[in-house]
């Protein structure tokens, strides 16, 4: 079989178009989930999609399915997609890449007049990134089943605003259930995030699986008083027992590499001058790509808080609301991935997923396969991220053969091939 290259400039042009709605003065993009900016990229999406020729339905948690007919539609279809939605510094390309690499394919499918036995099918996963309603990735788990529906429509953001209540008011609460769906196989294509597949010079990343994460909101309870009139010996100051509980998080993580450990949230109460601090709220977030190590962690960072509050006489709660095992991706979707990568020549390595993506979730009930490309100096939830056009077709091209390895080309009207529609 043939491989192909998709049409660079016009994937390039969708991902610009997309990075105008919510547009940031540095370049990024801030589209919270379920915002009205997040509405707009949905609509902007769904566009695009039935002019390609897609059938598109929103099930009950707002996931959209955008579906390119296949020669036998009682098959499963072969799945590809990510998210739209960004954090609030966010970039232009974490996510939305993958969406719009599947739009491509099915554009490119159309301009190729290649037809495929399986139905082809591209996923919008609702509030991937757990920005403004956590946890993360919460589209894909409900369909997964890790979390239920109803617990997912009743989380509030920050503001009290209920999830279920902002579908319902931007006008992508479906009807499709969440239970029951099928993938024959799933795909993901996404920058890496990270910097080893530029600082290796590869092209693409075929990845084999992803990290386990543990997320824990910590509540730290002292006692306020006086800054001038308390003396340091009597002090129950919690911003300072945080300052020791973060600096345990860096060295668990150190202490088991490749490990990462992050505090990416810190709440100050009353937040004062001359007050001292009475209560802090934080986050904690373990990675590690070996379960065993993550349960080590784990381990080491409660003995650490019970030791902490005797010590400080800071009383400590210590909440493990989000877990998921470290992902090993099906065999075949991985080889799909590797064997269309050498057709096209392109560079590449094995790599394992640091951060969390919908393809995990996805992992629990379809065989699913990821691929990263590269992105500038790894950096990404920040406005700078970067990545070329170069780079964005090398992986969509990519997505485009590994799809059509497991949805079975039946079909090819156009002589048209790599170089026609490069």
């Amino acid at each position: 079989m043939s491989s192909f290259k998709i049409n660079s400039d016009r994937l390039w042009d969708s991902l610009m178009e997309m990075a105008k709605i919510g547009a940031t003065a540095k370049g990024g993009c801030k589209r919270l989930a379920l915002t009205d900016l997040d509405k707009q990229g949905r609509e902007l999406y769904i566009k695009w999609a039935e002019e390609a020729g897609c059938t598109v339905s929103v099930d009950q948690v707002g996931n959209i399915f955008c579906v390119r007919p296949g020669e036998d539609m009682s098959l499963a279809p072969v799945g590809t997609g990510s998210h739209l939605d960004t954090q609030p510094s966010g970039g232009k390309f974490d996510g939305v890449f993958g969406v719009l690499s599947g739009l491509e394919v099915v554009r490119s499918l159309n301009d190729l007049g290649i037809k495929t036995k399986h139905p082809i099918e591209i996923s919008v996963w609702t509030n991937e990134e757990g920005s403004r309603f956590a946890p993360a990735m919460m589209g894909s788990g409900v369909v997964s089943g890790r979390f239920s529906l109803q617990e997912i429509l009743d989380s509030r953001d920050v503001d009290g605003l209920r999830l279920g209540d902002e579908l319902q008011r931007i006008g992508f609460a479906g009807d499709v259930p969440v239970t029951g769906r099928q993938f024959h196989a799933f795909f993901e294509t996404h920058i890496e995030q990270g910097p080893y597949l530029e600082a290796e010079e590869k092209q693409i990343g075929v990845v084999t699986g992803g990290q386990g994460q543990r997320w824990f909101n910590a509540t730290l309870t002292g006692r306020e008083s006086h800054a001038g009139t308390t003396p340091m010996h009597l002090r129950k100051d919690a911003l300072l027992a945080s300052t020791q509980l973060i600096q345990k998080v860096e060295d668990i993580a150190k202490a088991h590499p490749p490990g990462c450990g992050t505090v990416g949230f810190v709440n100050v109460t009353p937040n004062s001058r001359n007050t001292i601090p009475g209560k802090i709220e934080m986050s904690i977030d373990l990675r590690h790509p070996l379960d065993e190590e993550l349960s080590a962690m784990d381990k080491e960072l409660s003995d650490f808080v019970a030791e902490l509050a005797a010590q400080t006489e800071v009383a400590i709660e210590l909440d493990p609301f989000w877990y998921y095992e470290p992902i090993h991706f099906d065999k075949a979707c991985v080889e799909a991935v590797r064997n269309a990568t050498a057709k096209l020549g392109y560079s590449h390595m094995d790599i394992i997923a640091g951060a969390g993506h919908d393809a995990c979730y996805v992992s629990d009930f379809a065989p699913t396969g990821m691929i990263f490309t590269p992105c500038l100096d790894g950096i990404s939830h920040n406005e700078i991220e970067s990545t070329t056009q170069e780079e964005c077709e090398a992986g969509c091209s990519v997505l485009l053969n590994a799809m059509l390895t497991m949805a079975e080309q039946v079909s090819e009207d156009s002589t048209m091939l790599a170089s026609d529609l490069a």
